[in-house]
């Protein structure tokens, strides 16, 4: 079955969206011994983006920064929480709070790539206007299977002893602010509905039905998680009922057992008091008879009362037989009863064996290639701090142009670069090379050396970040062509 387009766009959660997103290694633990459904064999198959144009990649740090944007805008604060309006008519409603970041939540295939998804997200921006900030694609994400998969599925895979159904789908972050208004982007029902054939369009899905058509209310990850456990705890449940039943079955036979036996033993023991009656009966029966009649006779009587003894005990053998045959089942059925416990404990162990393991192994890679990454960035850092001092110390051309940015980034009422400003980083970037590709190069070698040499907070990294990327870009040039200055 082919995969449907579906999106939701919802506020963003800056305090908990970029965890789940990352994997980071205290969220992963957080979840660890809980069951949502995050295959930790398959994390490595997830992908993301970071927006360069983005400054900080902070989510927080960007939403203080649009906070203030609106402020210089619109001369008010930004009406962040829920509050009640009176209309007209006398009727209160209620008026949500701005959701300047918002989390789209997309459904992809197995083989969708980053740049299919980032395509949609630069299309979208064109016509509406809202920007990616991070693209996240997750691959490791769906819910256990109770047992084998159906023909029909065709995505369901087995990881380690159990098959697993994915739910292939990506988190694009949005900044959802116009920055010439300070105001939020208005988008309708119409605009949604044209933004999921475009998903559809761009990703090769079938088009997935609305909402208005369907009828049904889209399910937040961690309800749809709940849904997925509470199938699952009816599978186990079943499955305890069911061994519950094969223990109940087999204590009843034992029971039974028991009862049987106990009844054969008592009347073992009954035939053995007719025994030992009978042989008193015979020894006072051949006294008796060896007094009155003589051995004869007394011959007669013991042969008749010792073929009856003899009948009796062989009764009672066979009873003791009996006995020991159920005696042995019993034993069977404890045996049985023992082995099942004992599996089922054995089971559970292992599996929280072969989870701590996993869990520790995993924890161990994240730390080694945190600890290499973070050592690979010192040395870079360290190279191009090195390679930034000889340039402002050799180069008067990049020295003015790093003091323009650095001048440019603490004016905290100018939105744009002037044009020499603009002059003086353009011949800066000409140092090396005349393509577009050298020159992002060394926008991003001149953003760095101007933040480490003025020390930036994070309003002015976003700022200077935006503003040397419109450079390299040509979005001035642009703008210059039309006639009019260049806002954000």
């Amino acid at each position: 079955m082919a995969t449907k387009s579906s999106i939701h766009i919802k506020p963003c959660k800056t305090s908990s969206s970029e965890a789940h997103n990352r994997r980071t290694a205290e969220y992963m633990r957080n979840i660890g011994k809980s069951k949502i459904y995050i295959v930790p064999e398959l994390t490595a198959n997830n992908e993301q983006w970071i927006n360069p144009g983005f400054g900080n990649p902070d989510l927080q740090a960007h939403y203080d920064y649009i906070k203030q944007m609106v402020k210089e805008k619109t001369g008010r604060a930004m009406q962040e929480k829920e509050r009640e309006r009176k209309r007209k008519n006398g009727k209160i409603i209620k008026v949500a709070g701005c959701s300047p970041i918002r989390e789209g939540v997309l459904l992809i295939r197995p083989d969708t790539t980053l740049a299919d998804v980032h395509k949609f997200g630069e299309e979208c921006q064109r016509r509406w206007g809202i920007t990616p900030l991070q693209i996240f694609l997750h691959k490791d994400e769906g819910h256990w299977l109770g047992g084998q998969p159906t023909q029909e599925d065709k995505e369901s895979f087995k990881v380690v002893e159990k098959f697993f159904k994915p739910n292939y789908h990506q988190h694009m972050v949005i900044d959802w602010m116009n920055h010439d208004t300070g105001k939020s982007r208005k988008l309708n029902d119409e605009d949604m509905t044209e933004m999921q054939s475009l998903a559809s369009d761009i990703l090769l899905m079938e088009r997935g039905q609305s909402k208005a058509v369907t009828g049904k209310i889209h399910l937040e990850r961690n309800d749809f998680i709940i849904e997925k456990q509470k199938e699952e705890m009816k599978r186990l449940d079943a499955t305890r009922q069911y061994r519950e039943h094969q223990l109940e079955i087999a204590n009843k036979k034992m029971q039974e057992t028991e009862t049987i036996t106990n009844a054969l033993i008592e009347k073992a023991n009954e035939k053995e008091r007719q025994s030992e009656y009978l042989d008193r009966a015979i020894s006072e029966k051949r006294s008796k008879l060896n007094r009155e009649k003589g051995s004869e006779l007394l011959n007669a009587a013991v042969g008749w009362a010792t073929g009856k003894s003899k009948a009796l005990k062989n009764e009672i053998e066979d009873l003791r037989s009996e006995i020991s045959t159920h005696e042995e089942t019993i034993e069977r059925l404890q045996d049985k009863i023992q082995t099942i416990q004992s599996d089922h404990h054995r089971e559970l162990m292992k599996l929280e064996s072969r989870h701590q393991s996993e869990l520790s192994r995993k924890e161990a890679e994240h730390a080694q290639e945190t600890t290499r990454l973070k050592n690979r960035i010192a040395w870079q850092s360290h190279i191009i701090g090195c390679l930034s001092f000889l340039l402002l110390k050799t180069n008067d051309i990049f020295r003015k142009a790093v003091h323009c940015i650095v001048h440019f980034a603490r004016d905290y009422y100018k939105p744009r670069f002037d044009t020499e400003q603009v002059s003086d980083i353009k011949s800066a970037l000409n140092l090396f090379g005349e393509d577009r590709q050298s020159h992002r190069a060394a926008g991003d070698f001149l953003y760095f050396t101007a933040k480490q040499k003025g020390g930036f907070d994070n309003r002015e990294q976003i700022k200077a970040r935006r503003e040397v990327d419109n450079v390299v870009e040509g979005h001035y040039d642009q703008q210059q062509k039309r006639g009019f200055s260049m806002r954000r």
